[in-house]
């Protein structure tokens, strides 16, 4: 299973909304959050919908960690990864 762009897009649309001047469907994979519109509240939200949707866990800190949407899509296919694995 690999876990994408249009899922994390999706995740983040449904746990924290958009920001009305950021264009996600631009390229985003390296743009910082925070010029996404989004805090460190909402990425734990999102974390916490990946954790439970996906069925893996994080790091206490690798959401808020991860500053860049490619680096959480690292984050969480890492984790998908090690998860079939087992």
């Amino acid at each position: 299973m690999q876990f994408t762009l249009d899922d994390l897009k999706r995740i983040l649309l449904e746990s924290a909304g958009a920001d009305e001047n950021v264009d996600l469907d631009g390229d985003i994979l390296d743009r910082r959050w925070d010029e996404l519109g989004y805090e460190s509240l909402a990425l734990l939200e999102t974390g916490s919908r990946i954790e439970r949707e996906y069925g893996i866990t994080f790091d206490e800190s690798a959401v808020t960690d991860a500053d860049t949407p490619r680096a959480l899509l690292e984050i969480v296919n890492a984790q998908l990864g090690a998860a079939s694995a087992a």
